[in-house]
């Protein structure tokens, strides 16, 4: 199952919440399943260049069915994963990029966010990814 159009709007919304609550102004892209791009978000003032990195963590994240940042953990010179961010077309390996699950904790596609800290874009994305599991 992808994530729905209506989830994904729902996602971005939380997410693009958060970025003003935190005073940030984010890029947030949804991607599907497939990792394809299914609904991208650049706020007003958000800085260009990390449009691409949005994206980028979104896919990694799907990828991989992990978090980015936890890619970035196993990713470290003498990790098991040392320059895995150079396959698949460029990969982020740091946080801000988080796998979306259903109901039943299957993967259905991932958030990415970037355009503060580290700390705020992986801030911004669970928000994201947590408007999902609170659906009616």
């Amino acid at each position: 199952m992808n994530v729905k159009l209506n989830q994904s709007e729902k996602i971005i919304e939380a997410a693009k919440a958060k970025a003003k609550e935190i005073g940030v102004a984010m890029n947030i892209a949804i991607v599907d399943e497939g990792a394809n791009l299914k609904c991208f978000l650049r706020m007003d003032g958000a800085l260009l260049g990390c449009a691409d990195i949005a994206i980028k963590k979104a896919k990694t994240s799907r990828f991989f069915d992990i978090d980015s940042g936890e890619i970035g953990k196993l990713s470290q010179p003498g990790g098991s994963l040392y320059n895995i961010e150079h396959s698949n077309g460029g990969l982020i390996s740091f946080a801000g990029g988080v796998l979306l699950k259903d109901r039943n904790n299957k993967s259905i596609g991932a958030i990415g966010v970037s355009g503060g800290s580290v700390e705020q874009d992986r801030e911004v994305a669970i928000a994201g990814a947590n408007a999902l599991q609170n659906r009616s």
